[in-house]
């Protein structure tokens, strides 16, 4: 289906639990689209079976913050005040947009919020996992965290909550494959738009 659509910008964001990881892994598996992962910069350490540049660019800090410094990322934050950083690399997506690749960004609502003031034409998808509640039985069945950082989690999801609006679509995760079908038929409907533009009409 790559067969000159343009390049695109994909957000895909959400509460933490809602299960963006998996809806994004099966979406880049199964939807005929030329969709490409932008991996996010982190200064956390890898977590165990976590791969260089597959899964995350693990950075130290000063090498995070240089780059920082250097105007290198299109977002970037601390995250829980744990002193780790994570951001997206500005190259990265440029290349693959100009490239033709629908670039696939998997950020948090305020990253999301500062890529649309660059990028806003991007397709932005807020995926959820329906309430609140629902929310913390993932994040104590996920067993990553402690009882303090589940308790953080939630009250950050509170308030991503409230910027669903200011996002294009809204899918419901509560189960997986209708989920990527949903978000892939997001994505198909706006190939199919695109393709009826000419290259002068389209913008990213």
């Amino acid at each position: 289906m790559n067969g000159g659509t343009p390049g695109q910008l994909v957000i895909i964001s959400g509460p933490s639990g809602a299960g963006k990881s998996t809806v994004v892994g099966r979406l880049l598996a199964e939807c005929e689209l030329p969709l490409e992962l932008s991996v996010s910069a982190t200064t956390r350490r890898p977590r165990p079976g976590e791969v260089q540049g597959k899964d995350y660019h693990f950075l130290s800090r000063d090498q995070f913050l240089a780059r920082r410094d250097n105007g290198e990322f299109l977002e970037w934050k601390e995250v829980f005040g744990r002193g780790d950083y994570y951001g997206t690399l500005l190259g990265t997506v440029t290349a693959g947009v100009n490239a033709g690749k629908w670039v696939v960004l998997e950020i948090d609502v305020e990253g999301a919020m500062t890529v649309i003031e660059t990028y806003p034409d991007a397709i932005t998808i807020f995926l959820h996992p329906g309430s609140t509640g629902e929310l913390e039985r993932r994040l104590r069945e996920r067993g990553t965290d402690s009882a303090d950082a589940i308790a953080r989690r939630l009250e950050v999801a509170r308030r991503e909550m409230t910027f669903r609006d200011r996002y294009k679509h809204h899918v419901q995760n509560d189960a997986v494959d209708k989920a990527v079908a949903e978000v892939c038929g997001i994505l198909n409907a706006r190939a199919a738009a695109a393709t009826t533009k000419s290259p002068s009409d389209t913008t990213r």
